[in-house]
């Protein structure tokens, strides 16, 4: 007698299940939370959660990289959070805040979304599995942003530049991404002269190639090499606790 193969898990319109949190959960606890999920098409650039409004979804990304960022009085935007499929989006609402507290938007396209509702969510989390996943991604969260704020407080923009680069790639899970130099001057802090000048820096040392809005990593190891130790402090990070 042949055992039987594990069940792949499907979201909704039949996309295979990448997201870590989802995956982590029982198959029982899976196939209830599924039905309840809804699939949405995400446009680059534009705002899902907002600063200062009620925030009725959240979001548990299947690939890409959405950024969390902090808006200032004159407009100005600066990264806080960075979130692939090994998170989720709005997860102030796990300690009951429900009102966004920046603006959250898409920098890296991967196709649909798939969310479930604020009151679902409650509802999923008040205890058992999914309350216990929810939990140390908000701990993993919570010690990403205490370290991207000492690496962008110490370390140059280059090496930052190199961080973020492989987290996306990480996070897509391919070699070849699109990104906008735009977005990746907020995420860095920084004008768009300067990511021009270091991407520039970058593809002359033979770690990427640039074209028509698509970013490809050339040399993984390279780049390892000029990132700082932020990159790796945070994937073992999310490593140790399961994520």
């Amino acid at each position: 007698m042949h055992a039987t193969a594990p069940r792949s898990r499907l979201l909704p319109d039949g996309t295979p299940l990448q997201n870590r949190l989802l995956g982590a959960l029982p198959i029982d606890d899976y196939d209830r939370i599924q039905s309840g999920l809804r699939m949405n098409p995400v446009v680059t650039g534009r705002t899902i959660q907002a600063q200062g409004t009620p925030i009725t979804d959240v979001y548990f990304p299947n690939g890409g990289v959405f950024s969390v960022t902090n808006e200032m009085r004159d407009g100005a935007l600066v990264e806080v959070a960075t979130v692939g499929r090994e998170g989720m989006l709005g997860i102030g609402v796990f300690f009951g805040d429900r009102e966004g507290t920046g603006r959250t938007f898409l920098q890296v396209p991967n196709g649909s979304v798939p969310s479930m509702t604020v009151d679902q969510f409650l509802i999923e989390t008040v205890k058992g599995p999914f309350r216990d996943v929810i939990g140390l991604y908000a701990q993993a969260n919570l010690l990403q942003i205490m370290q991207c704020t000492a690496c962008n407080a110490l370390h140059d923009v280059k090496q930052r530049c190199c961080r973020w680069l492989l987290q996306t790639q990480d996070r897509v899970g391919a070699t070849e991404f699109t990104l906008k130099q735009e977005f990746l001057a907020i995420m860095l802090g920084v004008r768009r002269p300067t990511v021009t000048l270091v991407m520039g820096t970058l593809q002359k040392a033979g770690m990427i190639a640039r074209r028509y809005g698509r970013i490809r990593i050339l040399q993984r190891k390279k780049l390892e090499r000029a990132s700082c130790e932020c990159y790796e402090a945070i994937r073992a990070n999310f490593e140790r606790l399961g994520l």
